[in-house]
C-alpha cells in the first residue's frame, strides 16, 4: 500500500508544471510584436517592389507600341520635314529634331490631304521645333522644364487646315529624330532616340528613394515610297 502511494505521489510530481509568470508574458508578447512588425515591413516593401516593376514593364510595353506607331507611319509617309538646305553638306544632313511632318494621304491624282507631325512638348508649352544638324548645338528651349515632356500626334487636313491632335505618351525625358536625306532631297532613313521614365504613382515610395531606371529605345526605318 505503502508503495502504491508512493507512485501516486511520483505521478502527481511529474505532471505538475509551473505557470508562466506576468515577465515572460511580456517578452513572448514583444518578440511576437516584433516579428510581426518585420514581417508586415517585408510584405509593404515587396508589395511596393512588384508595384514599381509593374509599372516599368506597362511603360515599356507602351513606350514601344508608340515606337512601332511612329515607325510604321514613317514606312508609309513621303515629303518628310525637316529637311536640310544642302543634303550633301555633312554638317546638316543627318538633320537632327524634335519633331517631324509627312505627307500621310493623298488623292486618286496624288495630290496631299492629309498630313501628320509627330512633336515633342513639354507640359503647358507648345511644340519648340527645334532642328540642328551635325555640329551645330542643340537649340536653346528658352524655358526651364519643370518635368518631362510629352509626345504629340497632330493631323492637318490640308483640304481645310483643320488639325486633331493626340496624346501618344507621356514621361518622355528626351527625344531626338534623326533623319538622314539623299539627294532630292528625299528620306532615307528615320531614326527615334527615346528616353522614357516609367509612371510611378504617388502613393508608392520606397524607402531607398531610387526612382525606377529610365528606359532608352532607339529604332529606324525606311520609307516604302519611291517619291519623296
Amino acid at each position: 500500500m505503502q508503495r502504491n502511494l508512493t507512485r501516486w505521489h511520483r505521478s502527481l510530481t511529474r505532471v505538475s508544471r509551473r505557470a508562466f509568470t506576468i515577465l515572460e508574458m511580456q517578452i513572448a508578447i514583444l518578440i511576437s510584436a516584433l516579428l510581426f512588425t518585420v514581417m508586415l515591413t517585408s510584405l509593404d516593401t515587396m508589395f511596393k517592389g512588384y508595384e514599381t516593376n509593374a509599372d516599368a514593364a506597362s511603360s515599356n510595353v507602351v513606350t514601344r507600341l508608340v515606337v512601332n506607331r511612329v515607325l510604321s507611319l514613317v514606312r508609309t509617309g513621303s515629303d518628310f520635314r525637316p529637311w536640310p538646305d544642302d543634303v550633301l553638306d555633312s554638317n546638316e544632313n543627318p538633320i537632327y529634331s524634335d519633331f517631324m511632318e509627312f505627307v500621310s494621304a493623298r488623292d486618286d491624282d496624288g495630290d496631299p490631304i492629309e498630313s501628320m507631325r509627330v512633336e515633342y512638348r513639354y507640359p503647358g508649352e507648345g511644340a519648340q521645333y527645334r532642328v540642328w544638324g551635325v555640329k551645330e548645338a542643340e537649340p536653346a528651349l528658352g524655358f526651364t522644364p519643370t518635368g518631362n515632356g510629352e509626345l504629340w500626334l497632330v493631323r492637318t487636313n490640308l483640304t481645310n487646315n483643320e488639325e486633331t491632335e493626340s496624346l501618344l505618351i507621356d514621361q518622355i525625358r528626351a527625344i531626338k529624330f534623326t533623319l538622314k536625306y539623299a539627294i532630292g532631297p528625299r528620306l532615307e532613313r528615320a531614326t527615334i532616340d527615346v528616353t522614357a521614365d516609367p509612371a510611378q504613382p504617388e502613393s508608392i515610395a520606397l524607402s531607398s528613394d531610387a526612382p525606377p531606371p529610365a528606359l532608352r529605345m532607339v529604332a529606324s526605318a525606311m520609307p516604302r515610297r519611291v517619291s519623296n
